[in-house]
């Protein structure tokens, strides 16, 4: 398979392993709800997904970035700061002194190479990711989406129409068109892809019939094959006889073998219809919904001509911040809700580690309140300007003004809690090991104020404890006891060792776990 090269390859190949594992800090100021498992995290997006990567390898079901473009016009504020000053500062310190001779195409594959082998590692093995991109890069990103995903995996290159009209200010072409690349983690485990039809495709289920209060409308679709699609198929060419007895002989050939077609009319599925040339027709019918309720899907297509353009991104974000603009270029809610369809269940796990304006979030919960899901994101914003300001606020204002059930915690990065061997630093405080075995537990932030000694948090009626003074020497016995609330929740107590016995441990709804003084090198 051939392979891209470039300056700097060498230098950001296994830099994901050498990143190192940091903590997750709850900002509450930002946060919306309590003990929301929605995360927005503010802080370099390759540092936040090895974060993640404790709590979240292999259970991301979907991912969805839209990275910078690398278009060379620095004006654009976000999708262009392939020269901000936080990638050269990386750059200079990954690549070295290689780095002054990158050209802007070498700097962008040498930032986008980590992150999206970290973000192959989070997603679960029927996962899917989505990554949107225009004409500067998407050569490149298809070598590298390959090298990293394997070529075997790739799914499909999707065309997305952006825009309609203008273009008067174009050299060549005006360009109404973006691409968004879709790879699987492992193509063998995917199943086929349906979404549901349009609000424009369901203006033509406007009949009725008896079978209305179950199946809902239907529209009518010829049962005679079009030209092109003629066969020889000797069970595809008989006789149907229409209302005033006129029969409609071969060389007419139908779509339906006669016993399909019999059984069909048998149950009103059939509708004859007269031109007015006197002609007849006739149509099968197809339901809006099935025997068990579900309404009808089709196969999404790769050309993306009807779902959203760039304006009604625009206008999202008008709603929300009294019709202004803080952001640039933001993605349509209905274009991410339509990627959401297409690979996703009702609790699945979403994540955009190039949030910017936070439509992926805004997206997830608009999806969960449409269809009762109980899907959850996780945004990363690396800009200082934008993580709070638009990001969140976005967040907090969609939240408020769609009455959407979910909130989410706002997140820092914090101090590093395991070095590159995966092993616990030695300073490691007690605050910050609670804050992981709480965070593992949960999927929520610890709230730090809750601390009282040794007992951690508490949730969904379970409380937490740690012992945690000198390795090795933290002991759950009979002393320790005495110190956990007398209440009838279930108590899970991390320790070095336990001496009580399993019948008093089940008695007391205790459950002891070891401390975790490693974790897996990713």
């Amino acid at each position: 398979m051939p392979t891209l090269n470039w300056i700097g390859k060498e230098a950001v190949v296994n830099h994901d392993k050498e990143v190192p594992f940091r903590l997750l800090k709850k900002v509450k100021s930002a946060s919306v709800a309590e003990n929301s498992q929605n995360l927005i995290i503010h802080g370099d997006n390759l540092e936040a997904l090895k974060a993640l990567m404790p709590y979240y390898q292999g259970k991301i079901k979907c991912i969805y970035i839209d990275p910078p473009y690398n278009t060379g016009n620095e004006g654009w504020v976000y999708n262009d700061k392939v020269n901000s000053p936080k990638i050269k500062k990386w750059l200079g310190k990954v690549v070295g002194g290689e780095a002054e001779d990158l050209c802007r195409h070498d700097k962008w594959l040498c930032m986008m190479y980590p992150r999206l082998k970290l973000l192959r590692d989070l997603l679960s093995e029927d996962g899917v990711i989505f990554v949107s991109i225009d004409d500067n890069e998407q050569e490149n990103l298809k070598f590298l989406l390959n090298e990293i995903f394997g070529a075997d995996n790739f799914i499909s290159q999707l065309v997305w129409k952006k825009k309609a009209g203008g273009g008067s200010d174009a050299k060549y072409f005006a360009t109404d068109h973006e691409y968004i690349f879709v790879y699987a983690k492992n193509e063998k485990l995917q199943n086929k892809y349906y979404v549901e039809i349009g609000e424009d495709l369901k203006e033509d289920y406007k009949y009725r019939d008896l079978n209305y209060e179950t199946l809902g409308p239907y529209k009518r679709r010829p049962m005679q094959l079009p030209p092109g699609l003629e066969t020889d198929r000797p069970n595809l060419k008989y006789a149907i006889k229409c209302p005033d007895g006129t029969e409609l002989w071969p060389p007419v050939i139908w779509k339906w073998s006669q016993e399909t077609f019999l059984k069909a009319k048998s149950e009103g599925k059939i509708d004859f219809i007269k031109n007015k040339k006197g002609k007849w027709h006739v149509y099968s019918k197809m339901y809006l919904y099935d025997e068990a309720g579900e309404q009808y899907k089709t196969k999404p297509r790769s050309l993306l001509l009807d779902v959203a353009l760039t304006r009604e991104g625009n206008e999202n974000l008008k709603e929300l911040f009294n019709d202004e603009k803080p952001f640039d270029y933001p993605k349509p809610v209905k274009l991410i809700k339509y990627l959401l369809r297409i690979h996703s269940t009702k609790d699945s796990i979403f994540l955009d580690s190039f949030a910017g304006s936070g439509t992926t979030g805004h997206a997830v919960l608009d999806f969960n309140k449409e269809d009762k899901g109980n899907r959850k994101f996780i945004l990363i914003e690396m800009e200082d300007d934008y993580a709070r300001t638009i990001t969140a606020e976005r967040m907090k204002r969609a939240i408020k003004k769609y009455d959407y059930e979910d909130g989410f915690e706002f997140c820092e990065l914090d101090k590093p809690l395991f070095n590159e061997e995966g092993q616990i630093e030695e300073e490691c405080s007690f605050e910050q090991l609670a804050t992981y075995i709480y965070f593992t537990e949960t999927n929520t932030n610890i709230d730090r104020k809750v601390i009282d000694r040794h007992f951690i948090g508490e949730y969904n009626e379970t409380e937490f404890y740690l012992l945690f003074k000198e390795k090795g020497k933290n002991i759950l016995n009979k002393d320790f006891l005495k110190k956990v609330s007398k209440n009838s929740k279930k108590k899970i107590i991390y320790a070095d060792k336990c001496l009580i016995d399993d019948k008093t441990l089940e008695k007391l709804k205790i459950q002891f776990k070891q401390i975790p003084y490693e974790v897996k090198v990713y």
